[in-house]
C-alpha cells in the first residue's frame, strides 16, 4: 500500500497551535526558573527576613507599575482601548517580558493586542514607538533631575575599570555608522523607514492634539519608572538598607538606563548586576545591596511569572491577543 501524503496546508491545519502557544509560557516559565533556582531561592530568603509592612507595599508599588504601564499605552493612540483587557495585557507581557529578550515580549504582545482591537499594523507600530520613546524620556528625564539634585549621590569612579569609555565610545560610534550607511545606501529600507516616520508623526500629532491622551502618556511615562524606583525603596527599607531613598531611587534608574539595550530575558542577570553596583556606588553595604537586589526582584519578577504566563496563556486562549 502506498502512503497518503498530505498537503503541506492541511498538515499545518492539524498541528494545535493555539494550544502549543498557550503552554508555551508555562513551559518558558519553568526553564527560567529551573535556571535561575538558586537565586530565586535566596531571594525568597532574604524575603523571610525583611519587615513585612514595607514588603506589602513594595508589592503594591508593583502592581501599580501595570497600571501606569496600561494608562501609557491608553495615551498612546487615539481610539479607547478596552480597559480591562488592556490592564490585564499589561500584567500578561510584564511575564512575556522576562521571558523573551528585553522589550521584545511585551512589545509582540501588545503590538498583537492592538491588532485585534482594530488597529493597522502601521498605526500599531507607531503608538508603540511613541509609548517607549516617552517612557525613555521619562526615565532619563528623572534620571537626571536627580543627578542635579544630588550631584555627588552617584561615585562610578572607583568601581569601573580604567579606560573604560574608550571602547565603549568606538563601538558606539561604529555601530551608528553602519546604521547610517544602512539608511543612505539601501533604497528600499530608507523609503520603509520613512514611511514609518510619517505615520508615526501624524499619530504623535493627533495624540497630542487631545489633552486626555497627553496626559494619560505621559503622565503614565513618569508615574511607571517612579513606581519601579519606589518598590526598590520599599525594599530597602525592609532590609534595613543605611543609604536614603532619593540616592536608592537615583541609583535604580541609573542602572536600568545603563541596560536597557542589553539583550537578555528581561534583563535577567544584566539588571541584578548593574543593581548591586549602583547601589554599592550610592554608598550602600555590598551584603545588604546584594539581598535588597536579590529580594526586589523576588517581588517584581518571580512572583508575578507564573501567573503572568497563565493569564498570558488564558489570552492567547481566548484570542484576546
Amino acid at each position: 500500500m502506498t502512503a497518503v501524503r498530505l498537503p503541506a496546508g492541511r498538515l499545518l491545519r492539524r498541528v494545535p497551535l493555539r494550544r502549543i502557544l498557550c503552554l508555551l509560557p508555562l513551559a518558558l516559565v519553568v526553564v527560567v526558573a529551573a535556571r535561575h533556582r538558586a537565586v530565586l531561592a535566596e531571594g525568597i530568603g532574604h524575603l523571610a527576613t525583611a519587615k513585612w509592612p514595607w514588603l506589602l507595599a513594595a508589592a503594591c508599588a508593583t502592581c501599580l507599575t501595570w497600571v501606569a504601564a496600561a494608562v501609557t499605552r491608553q495615551g498612546a493612540v487615539v481610539e479607547r482601548l478596552p480597559g480591562l483587557r488592556l490592564l490585564v495585557t499589561q500584567f500578561a507581557a510584564g511575564a512575556a517580558n522576562h521571558l523573551l529578550p528585553t522589550g521584545l515580549g511585551a512589545s509582540a504582545v501588545n503590538l498583537r493586542f492592538m491588532a485585534v482591537c482594530g488597529l493597522s499594523p502601521a498605526r500599531s507600530s507607531a503608538a508603540l514607538a511613541l509609548y517607549l520613546l516617552a517612557e525613555s524620556v521619562a526615565r532619563v528625564g528623572l534620571l537626571a533631575a536627580l543627578l542635579i539634585a544630588f550631584p555627588d549621590a552617584l561615585r562610578l569612579g572607583p568601581l569601573l575599570p580604567e579606560r573604560a569609555s574608550g571602547p565603549l565610545l568606538v563601538g558606539a560610534g561604529a555601530v551608528a555608522v553602519v546604521v547610517v550607511a544602512l539608511f543612505v545606501l539601501v533604497r528600499r529600507l530608507r523609503t520603509a523607514v520613512l514611511s514609518f516616520l510619517r505615520t508615526a508623526l501624524g499619530e504623535a500629532r493627533s495624540v497630542h492634539s487631545r489633552p486626555s491622551r497627553v496626559l494619560a502618556l505621559w503622565g503614565g511615562s513618569l508615574a511607571f519608572p517612579l513606581l519601579q524606583a519606589s518598590g526598590l525603596v520599599l525594599v530597602g527599607l525592609a532590609l534595613q538598607l543605611p543609604v536614603p531613598p532619593a540616592h536608592i531611587a537615583l541609583a535604580y534608574l541609573a542602572a536600568t538606563v545603563a541596560v536597557a539595550l542589553v539583550p537578555t530575558p528581561g534583563g535577567l542577570g544584566s539588571v541584578e548586576a548593574a543593581l548591586v553596583l549602583a547601589l554599592v556606588a550610592v554608598g550602600g553595604p555590598v551584603a545588604v545591596v546584594t539581598a535588597v537586589v536579590l529580594a526586589y526582584r523576588t517581588i517584581t519578577v518571580w512572583l508575578p511569572l507564573l501567573p503572568g504566563a497563565l493569564t498570558l496563556a488564558a489570552l492567547v486562549r481566548w484570542k484576546v491577543i
